[in-house]
């Protein structure tokens, strides 16, 4: 167990950020949530209410500020890529001190950001597989029996990052360390990308997609593996697609239901970014381009979708 318990910023208290953040304060790690004047109004009144099938019911009172003044031991920034620079304007890197940064986001792109504005030796990279929604302002519910969370980082020492593992598993979490960087962030990619364009596209459950839309799946799979491989990540696209065929059939993808809402997409976090490394490795993406696209263009001539962000090509 660690010697003391480190104080964590929690940057966006949604779905995933306020599970995580529930968990640490639950363990007794100080937390203070950083977040939009409405949602801290709320938590600093009612606090945080978490429902979840792993951890149970919590309620934690909760410290939440629109912009981090002080130092922190680690700081989880856990909100969509479409508010990343937002987001970090709340975080001044004068204020953080000397605390890691580890931010929980889709794609492979925000590292680049991320360390084009903390210390690199600070900056480590995260990924976390778990179904958590915000119902309400402090109010989370989480649906999955799990929440697993990898770090690994090509710029921070490693035994930051191992004291970093070590303090989220105390609180309950569970934590691998990777020592690829690279390959941690592709490996989650390749599951994701198939899944999230093909469930908004199809606007339908992921049961939908494997047995209607299959070979676009195989298709997409294949083609988002072999950007990885160029990448340097190599995954099994039978692997991905064995873990695709063990998912519930009712499971909808964030990017699916951020749609449905009329909220801005991650489709240039996940889709854009897959072209983009496609390009610069001179990989054919046929499939996974066309799905973009075709998704963007839904958003620019009104037919129910939100803006899908910036343009891959």
């Amino acid at each position: 167990m660690p010697e003391s318990q480190w104080s964590a910023a929690v940057v966006g208290p949604g779905g995933v950020g306020g599970l995580l953040g529930a968990v640490l304060a639950r363990a007794g790690h100080p937390v203070v949530y950083v977040a939009k004047p409405d949602t801290a109004a709320a938590l600093n009144s009612s606090g945080l209410t978490v429902r979840s099938v792993q951890f149970g019911d919590l309620h934690v009172p909760a410290r939440a500020v629109p912009r981090l003044a002080g130092p922190v031991d680690m700081c989880l920034v856990a909100v969509k890529s479409t508010s990343l620079d937002e987001a970090l304007d709340s975080v001044p890197a004068e204020a953080l001190g000397d605390g890691l940064v580890i931010p929980l986001l889709n794609g492979v792109e925000h590292m680049t950001a991320l360390r084009a504005r903390f210390p690199v030796a600070q900056v480590v990279a995260g990924a976390i597989r778990v179904e958590s929604t915000r119902v309400g302002a402090g109010r989370i519910s989480h649906t999955s029996p799990f929440s697993w969370i990898e770090v690994a980082s090509d710029t921070a020492p490693r035994e930051r990052v191992d004291a970093l593992a070590a303090q989220l598993h105390q609180a309950g979490l569970d934590v691998t360390v990777r020592d690829d960087e690279t390959a941690l962030l592709w490996e989650k990619l390749t599951l994701l990308a198939p899944l999230a364009l093909l469930t908004t596209h199809a606007s339908a459950p992921l049961g939908f997609v494997r047995d209607q839309r299959r070979a676009d799946l195989e298709a997409v799979t294949g083609e988002v593996c072999a950007v990885a491989a160029a990448a340097g990540a190599r995954v099994d696209p039978a692997t991905i697609l064995g873990m695709l065929d063990g998912v519930p059939a009712s499971m909808k993808s964030s990017m699916q239901r951020d749609a449905e809402a009329n909220r801005s997409t991650e489709l240039d976090a996940i889709g854009g970014a897959v072209l983009r490394a496609a390009r610069r490795h001179g990989i054919d993406a046929p499939v996974t381009a066309r799905l973009v696209n075709e998704l963007r263009t839904r958003s620019t001539s009104g037919t129910g979708l939100s803006t899908l962000g910036r343009s891959a090509e």
